[in-house]
């Protein structure tokens, strides 16, 4: 099956700089997301900036062999069109996005989620927080035909940031829901809250990388204090 997982990744967030390069575990948060992505480590290409600051994120991609683009900082819609071309996209190539603050990602949930697009009628699905899953396990799966289409016809500087807009007012979407309602947990790293809560999960779970969805829920569920050191910070709100 041909896909793609393209992460986009940065140096100059302005919440919290440099945060996929924090240390996690002896690692840093982006080693750690793509450990829990490792049997998908072939699919994955890395799509940062061309700025100057990304040579941290180039090394580590270069240190770990895995695939990686710079190119434009505020479009990141063209670094995932130009990322997925570089490395053999087609048309029916699965596109999936995901965004390098997100150190908790599930392998599992993906797969699902691809398989759910796969059988679905609709050309765009997620995995994502109104679907019940946390935030930080998102998951947006599309074809690099539909990805192809955004990147010629988008033109809101809005759209170019965020990648999806376009594919979801003009196509068909669904979402893959989660069998429980865990959108109340927050486990993105956007804030210094966010990064003290992931590494108390990180620690309960003995910085192990290869835990189960079940179990990482298990884990927050009998440390309800992890909950509540991030719970007020919010989602920065994107303006159209």
């Amino acid at each position: 099956m041909n896909l793609k997982i393209i992460i986009q990744a940065r140096m100059t967030s302005t919440r919290l700089p440099a945060k996929v390069t924090l240390p996690l575990c002896g690692k840093t948060v982006l080693e750690v997301m793509l450990e829990r992505l490792g049997k998908f480590k072939e699919n994955i290409v890395i799509a940062t900036t061309d700025d100057g600051s990304q040579t941290p994120i180039v090394d580590l991609c270069k240190r770990l062999h895995v695939s990686y683009l710079e190119g434009d900082t505020d479009d990141v819609l063209s670094r995932y069109y130009h990322s997925a071309l570089k490395f053999g996209a087609d048309d029916e190539t699965i596109i999936i996005r995901c965004t390098s603050d997100c150190p908790l990602i599930d392998a599992q949930v993906i797969k699902e989620t691809i398989e759910f697009y796969k059988s679905s009628e609709a050309q765009y699905v997620c995995a994502c927080q109104e679907s019940g899953f946390p935030r930080g396990l998102d998951t947006e799966v599309f074809s690099f035909k539909l990805l192809k289409d955004a990147y010629v016809h988008a033109n809101t500087a809005y759209e170019k940031e965020h990648v999806t807009p376009y594919i979801k007012a003009n196509y068909t979407t669904d979402s893959y829901k989660n069998k429980a309602d865990h959108s109340k947990y927050r486990l993105t790293l956007d804030e210094a809250d966010d990064y003290k809560a992931i590494q108390e999960l990180y620690d309960k779970l003995e910085c192990r990388t290869d835990f189960s969805y079940e179990k990482l829920i298990e884990t927050l569920e009998q440390n309800p204090y992890i909950y509540e050191i991030n719970k007020h910070v919010e989602q920065k709100k994107h303006t159209h």
